[in-house]
């Protein structure tokens, strides 16, 4: 058995390679990084920051591993939308929505698998109702308030993993840990900050402190921020990973489908 997890950034993921033996396979036409669970196979696929790089990505792997690909769970970190989510806590999303218009992307939003999501409310996130996948980085606390009213966090490549993991009938599930705070304005524009590759680019953010030197005690707190919630949010999938193994074959599962 096979289980699928994606993150944007390695930074996200580094966490876990201090927890578990990791090394580098190919899945489908993708690398990913693999570590023995119990009996399953955990691969860890890095996607880079956007929902075009995550979904060409996952597609990669999740098309030459259909077969055997038991569950797919898109994480890293989100930003929270509304004041009752902390930094560091774990949220489970019942479903998935995006922003963007495609021509391949179905109205409505993407609905998590139910079972997925009644294991990570007994390993100990909180369950939420959506998480809302942006084309950007939400920045200002003023349009988080406003994302808020239909949304509780936001990440920018979530929809993408679980639509890829959909269409071949994968169950699938959102678990994102709260980087930064529904009332907090983030430092810089990270939208400037990431490469083509998907990547963040040390010598953009170097340009933009170049010019707002005042911000860096700010990117600072975020980056301790980031770190301590990736390593809550690793904790907790490494639980809920062994959580699955044991559980998930009991349990009827399916894919994602669209909420109307």
């Amino acid at each position: 058995m096979k289980i699928l997890v994606t993150f944007a950034l390695e930074t996200e993921f580094a966490p876990w390679r201090k927890l578990r033996d990791f090394h580098a396979a190919k899945w489908g036409t993708g690398r990913v990084d693999v570590a023995k669970i119990d009996d399953a196979d955990l691969g860890v696929l890095l996607t880079g920051v956007g929902a075009r790089h995550a979904g060409s990505r996952a597609s990669a792997v999740i098309r030459g591993e259909r077969e055997s690909i038991a569950c797919c769970i898109s994480s890293g970190l989100a930003g929270a939308l509304r004041p009752e989510y902390k930094l560091n806590q774990v949220l489970a999303a019942r479903n998935v929505n995006c922003d963007m218009i495609h021509e391949d992307t179905p109205p409505g939003a993407l609905e998590c698998d139910p079972f997925l999501l009644d294991l990570a409310r007994e390993c100990g996130a909180t369950v939420v109702g959506r998480i809302q996948t942006s084309d950007r980085v939400i920045s200002t606390a003023k349009e988080k308030r406003l994302l808020g009213v239909n949304s509780d966090a936001a990440d920018m490549e979530s929809f993408a993993v679980v639509q890829q993991a959909g269409a071949f009938a994968i169950p699938s599930v959102v678990i994102r840990g709260i980087s930064d705070t529904s009332e907090e304005n983030l430092p810089l524009d990270m939208n400037r900050i990431v490469a083509k590759d998907g990547r963040i680019s040390v010598a953009k953010i170097l340009g933009q402190l170049a010019w707002q030197p005042h911000a860096l005690p700010r990117l600072i707190r975020l980056g301790e921020q980031s770190k301590r919630a990736a390593e809550t949010l690793v904790k907790f999938l490494d639980r809920y990973v062994q959580t699955f193994v044991r559980e998930g074959m009991k349990k009827p599962v399916k894919s994602a489908v669209v909420a109307r």
